[in-house]
């Protein structure tokens, strides 16, 4: 049954447009919004599923930095977007809202094509001080009166990009001001130096009633003479570089306020009105809790990064319609049983994750096994380096990062993995169309960046069993790097109880069914369309030929060879771009070798694709069982007259 509720803006809200009409708001009425906005944002995602307490963190945030800033002239950039629902609400978009990551509706992202307020589109953490920074020089060169603010979470700070733009805009002196968000979470809890020393600062009795007295004796010296008032001066910055948490920043080049109540809307505006007065690169460190003014939210923040499903708004249960059967595992799930069950049995075997413990399922590795578990923070460069290096070491590190991030460790793969032949395994979580989160998190590139890279084993598995098999199959290989991309969500649900995984043949790949008309090649998950296109088919009259080919290096072309002696026509199918994909591989080695052969690539088109969920992905760029009944349908429609009756059985 449909969810009836309808989520309704408070009586203030209803009134906001656009931000102009926040900057005319009372301190009191700034109150009264944040209130509202907070409701509405709750009311919105419990009907309809969202990304949810980051921007209830961030609420009191956003509503003062409508205020201060003259936006949209003054450029906000957001890090990652998980935390501007509300600015998507307060900047005309509230009564669309509702369509937040539905297929057709909002981005759940800011983005630029979206709004003139999205100044910057996001989706990947730790680009907002980069991107900052460069408006900030270009709103200079066109000598243009513009404030430019960088909003970036704490966990965000943790990545080498977050430390490139901070080094540079302090050494540039460029007029910035960056907003650290400190709740001490991203999607898990944070981890790492700089985590605890943001608990340090905003844990620090000591520092914070030694800076009250610096500046009370400072007052007394108003009065003083100028030799007095610069020695005041000295020490002040000596007091504060030796005891604020802040020295850090101000090493880099920013002077660094804080930290400062994040959900104090009034004081808030005034800081940001005050700090729009002080040239340079400033750091404004805002301590908020994430799930802010939700009790479940606060309580269980790694739960409610994000919500699914419809949800009761004052106890957080769901509302969803209970499934009479118990849902099929999810590949995370297989993925992390299967570590675990590795590592139980060589003890090399170590996991590693940037910061996505729960995501990819390697916080139940994390319980049992701390000890050889590592969560590097949002540092996917660095994850990848140091899983070379522990190889060097000879221990087998399993490497979790989603396909859309390990494209930031690119060249890590390449030059501290690949040039020197180490056995790591990437396993690429979240591989093709992944959905709601769209065009930021699709992964759709890894197949055509890895296969183009000498020393690496590039798999997929078609189902639950073979996730494993390859696993198992890579935890024992030792003469370079191992590739396994899975998608997000279910599985199929093949899985039998008790089932040992096997290794597999590397290089090798199935007659799934055997065919007389044309041969389908599926590569990955998305050959369970092809088996419902192939029943289809098979019903209308038309034999399909489907081989799961499993690996795209090594292709195997002795397979394919037999193919190309059987068949007219052959179609190739992925879940990923068709440009240097699976495809490209096939018709390849096929141009080369049996150049009469005819190939049709089934793939994501070169384009950027949109939110939406995968079954309407899939329809959208044709890789669905429909679309490939309808392909076969064209591709025997193209065989010569005598050909095509023959191929029918006629």
């Amino acid at each position: 049954m449909a969810d009836e509720r309808v989520a309704t803006p408070g009586p203030l809200l209803a009134t906001i447009n656009s931000p102009a009409a926040i900057r005319k708001l009372s301190q009191d009425q700034l109150l009264d919004l944040s209130f509202e906005l907070r409701d509405y944002i709750i009311d919105v995602v419990s009907i309809h599923g969202g990304h949810f307490g980051a921007s209830l963190g961030v609420v009191e945030l956003t509503v003062a930095l409508h205020h201060a800033y003259n936006t949209p002239d003054d450029m906000i950039v957001w890090d990652v977007g998980h935390q501007a629902y509300g600015h998507k609400i307060l900047t005309g978009r509230r009564d669309n809202f509702h369509t937040n990551r539905k297929y057709g509706g909002l981005s759940g992202f800011p983005k630029r094509s979206e709004s003139p307020y999205d100044t910057f589109g996001v989706g990947h953490s730790s680009t907002s001080i980069s991107a900052a920074l460069g408006m900030a020089v270009g709103r200079d060169h066109n000598q243009e009166d513009k404030h430019v603010v960088a909003v970036i979470g704490d966990g965000s700070m943790s990545a080498g990009l977050a430390f490139e733009a901070l080094n540079n805009a302090g050494a540039m002196n460029s007029n910035v001001l960056v907003i650290l968000n400190d709740n001490r979470m991203s999607i898990d809890p944070n981890v790492g130096a700089l985590n605890e020393y943001l608990a340090d600062i905003t844990s620090s009795g000591t520092f914070n009633k030694i800076r009250d007295e610096v500046y009370d004796l400072l007052g007394h010296f108003k009065s003083a003479g100028d030799k007095m008032r610069k020695v005041a001066s000295r020490l002040e910055a000596a007091m504060t570089t030796a005891l604020t948490p802040g020295s850090l920043f101000r090493a880099l080049g920013f002077k660094y306020y804080g930290p400062v109540d994040g959900h104090n809307v009034k004081n808030l505006a005034r800081t940001l009105k005050d700090l729009k007065k002080i040239p340079g690169p400033k750091l404004l460190h805002v301590v908020t809790v994430k799930g802010k003014g939700f009790a479940p939210a606060e309580k269980d923040q790694v739960k409610w990064h994000a919500s699914g499903s419809p949800f009761d708004k004052v106890s957080g249960a769901s509302l969803a319609v209970k499934p009479v059967k118990p849902g099929k595992p999810k590949y995370q799930d297989i993925f992390a049983d299967t570590l675990i069950h590795l590592a139980e049995n060589d003890r090399r075997i170590v996991g590693i994750t940037a910061a996505m413990p729960s995501g990819t399922g390697l916080l139940k590795m994390m319980k049992l096994m701390p000890e050889r578990t590592y969560d590097v923070g949002i540092a996917e460069q660095h994850g990848v380096t140091f899983a070379a290096g522990l190889a060097t070491q000879g221990l087998k590190p399993f490497v979790a990062i989603y396909s859309t991030f390990m494209q930031r460790a690119y060249d890590q793969v390449i030059h501290d993995v690949c040039i020197q032949k180490l056995p790591v395994v990437l396993c690429m979580d979240r591989a093709g169309l992944v959905g709601a989160d769209g065009p930021t998190h699709h992964g759709l590139y890894d197949i055509s960046y890895l296969r183009a890279i000498p020393n690496i084993v590039v798999g997929a598995p078609m189902n639950e069993i073979e996730l494993r098999d390859m696993m198992f199959t890579a935890s024992g290989y030792e003469d370079g790097a191992f590739a396994i991309r899975y998608p997000r969500g279910e599985a199929q649900g093949f899985l039998p109880e008790g089932q040992q995984p096997s290794a597999m043949e590397i290089g090798k790949g199935q007659q799934l069914r055997e065919g007389d008309d044309i041969a389908v090649l599926s590569y990955g998950t998305i050959g369970n369309e092809v088996v419902k296109a192939a029943a289809q088919l098979a019903e209308e009259g038309i034999s399909v030929g489907h081989y799961n080919m499993r690996f795209v290096k090594p292709l195997d072309t002795a397979l394919i060879d037999t193919i190309a002696n059987r068949y007219q026509r052959l179609i190739t199918i992925e879940d990923g771009t068709r440009l240097g994909g699976f495809g490209s591989a096939v018709a390849e080695y096929v141009a080369e070798n049996h150049p009469g052969l005819a190939v049709k690539i089934m793939g994501v088109p070169d384009a950027i694709i949109e939110h939406g969920s995968q079954k309407e992905l899939y329809r959208e760029v044709g890789i669905d069982a429909q679309a490939v009944t309808e392909m076969v349908h064209t591709e025997l429609n193209r065989l010569p007259s005598p050909l095509l009756q023959s191929a029918r059985g006629h």
